[in-house]
């Protein structure tokens, strides 16, 4: 699988008016796809990650954690906003979340609220997903039994 990213796609941060590209990789999809999870979006992109990513990358439709009126809302305990609505998705069922975002009170928050096996992975925003986060991914449905 190739490692490096090799499409562009325009995103408009909606905090800023400045433009993020986003990199895909066409392997990914199928690579996420062969992991054995029951993959879903955890991402601003909600739904429209069905319309703008997956398709670009092979994956079919997926479900999405919706943030609704917590998006981009910050929390004074330093949580990410993403986490909760997670955790709630979840609904005590092993998980697994990929992001770049992630810090230390993140893990305190889903062991504290989320009885079943949990991962908090962090990918470096500026290399994305490796042949290291897949194994560690690998690795931790092999775990869990997913």
């Amino acid at each position: 699988m190739s490692t490096h990213p090799t499409r562009p796609l325009p995103y408009g941060d909606p905090m800023s008016r400045r433009p993020l590209r986003v990199w895909l990789n066409p392997a990914h999809g199928p690579a996420l796809l062969g992991l054995g999870y029951d993959p879903c979006w955890a991402t601003t992109w909600m739904e429209t990650a069905n319309q703008w990513i997956g398709p670009v990358i092979g994956l079919p439709e997926l479900p999405y954690v919706d943030f609704g009126d917590r998006l981009f809302v910050e929390r004074p305990d330093g949580v990410h906003w993403k986490t909760e609505a997670i955790v709630a998705y979840a609904e005590r069922r092993p998980f697994a979340w990929v992001d770049d975002e992630q810090g230390a009170p993140d893990g305190v928050f889903v062991t504290a609220h989320h009885p079943g096996p949990a991962l908090l992975h962090h990918v470096n925003p500026r290399l994305g997903l490796r042949e290291g986060d897949f194994a560690a991914l690998a690795e931790f449905a092999a775990t869990v039994g997913t």
